[in-house]
């Protein structure tokens, strides 16, 4: 008899980590691989961040803080929603977490039961599903495929939805995919969600400051504000200010929900760490114009990746809205045989093909419930994409 849990049973490990650490492998190997894995900016924290952090240690501020974020952070994240997304929140309407996986880790520990269900829209991150089941919830996927633009339609929403939803994830711009929801669809949902008064809605903003094209970002709170009493709008410093190692993420809802989520950081992990909320107020108070003009590099990336990869033979991409990944269809891959005689069957098949054959490493679309995909981060320099995805269209120029 096992002494381990059976709720480790419902969970697998993260594939996206699976890859980096992969990658990590074969090069302290010596071999030459790019690793196209990791969802994390290659810009560094700005310095006025890294100021603040500093001063935070120099000057004490090394202790316990509140449960759920210090009041100079909570001021600053509610004043962050009111600026940028038109959404009130008090500051007791705010919840400050270790990054924005805890966040929504929290939240479906606080209010899921056995037997809820939670609709994940797919190609969805690959932890939303995970932590659904270590809730002891189920989780209920919309297939958002390519020819929608990897977003969910209005229909697809309402005939999802059953007795036993408690919650509808909605993650845009999106990890995987880069699709974003504009005001005009996000209406669409909100209409349906306006129809069936029990469901809850989590709206993950992460990646909002990384969209292209004049692409307007919103949020359902805000285009619904009838939805206001039942939306988690969760965010954090990890993507837009290149904190991922800081581990601050945040959410405003309502007060009761708050308050139960608090009640699981008080006796789990309880406050996130005092010197990185500190830098995490100086990120959000601070100055902000260089988010545009990291968003234009990251625009560029996207541009040049895109192109190339629409080029290899067998592989469709198209061009996301926001955050810095692209999901290619390599469905023109699938049936192929490599030149050492293997045929590849799906999306697992591929990535393995590409990292041992030309040496990069991507994470295959099985993981993130949509296939037959790629994911490839491009949030890395110019010079590394353009090997990459040279070697990706050499690798796919050789299958029969």
């Amino acid at each position: 008899m096992s002494f381990l849990s059976d709720a480790l049973g419902r969970i697998k490990p993260s594939p996206t980590i699976a890859v980096t650490n992969k990658a990590a492998e074969l090069k302290a190997q010596g071999k030459d691989v790019i690793g196209l894995g990791a969802g994390e900016p290659d810009f560094d924290t700005p310095d006025h961040i890294k100021d603040a952090g500093i001063e935070a240690i120099r000057s004490g501020q090394t202790k316990y803080t509140g449960v759920d974020g210090t009041p100079a952070l909570k001021k600053a994240v509610a004043e962050k929603f009111k600026r940028e997304n038109g959404l009130d929140y008090a500051v007791d309407q705010i919840t400050v977490n270790s990054g924005g996986k805890h966040t929504i880790f929290n939240a479906l520990m606080a209010t899921v039961n056995p037997g809820d269900e939670v609709i994940i829209p797919a190609p969805y991150w690959v932890s939303y599903p995970d932590m659904v089941q270590l809730a002891g919830g189920t989780p209920v996927f919309i297939e958002a495929t390519i020819d929608t633009g990897f977003r969910i339609t209005a229909e697809q929403l309402d005939a999802a939805i059953t007795p036993k939803t408690k919650w509808v994830i909605l993650n845009s711009p999106s990890n995987p995919s880069g699709a974003a929801y504009s005001a005009e669809h996000l209406r669409t949902l909100a209409d349906v969600l306006l129809k069936h008064p029990h469901v809850w809605i989590l709206s993950d903003d992460m990646y909002e400051h990384i969209v292209y094209d004049d692409f307007k970002f919103a949020t359902i709170a805000a285009v619904e504000p009838k939805l206001y009493d039942r939306t988690l709008t969760m965010n954090g410093a990890s993507k837009a200010y290149s904190m991922t190692g800081w581990r601050i993420g945040y959410a405003g809802g309502p007060k009761q929900l708050i308050k139960a989520i608090s009640a699981i950081q008080s006796q789990s992990t309880s406050n996130p760490c005092s010197v990185s909320q500190a830098a995490a107020v100086a990120a959000l108070n601070g100055p902000q114009d260089f988010l545009k003009e990291r968003a234009k590099v990251f625009q560029q990336r996207r541009d040049l990746v895109v192109k190339m990869l629409n080029d290899a033979e067998g592989i469709t991409c198209p061009t996301p809205e926001g955050a810095f990944y692209v999901y290619p269809s390599c469905a023109g891959m699938i049936g192929k045989t490599t030149p050492d005689g293997k045929v590849l069957n799906n999306d697992e098949d591929v990535a393995t093909y590409l990292l041992e054959s030309v040496g990069v490493a991507v994470v295959h679309g099985a993981a993130f419930g949509l296939s037959p995909h790629f994911r490839i981060s491009y949030a890395t320099s110019t010079e590394v994409l353009t090997e990459a995805c040279t070697r990706i269209q050499k690798a796919c120029a050789v299958l029969k």
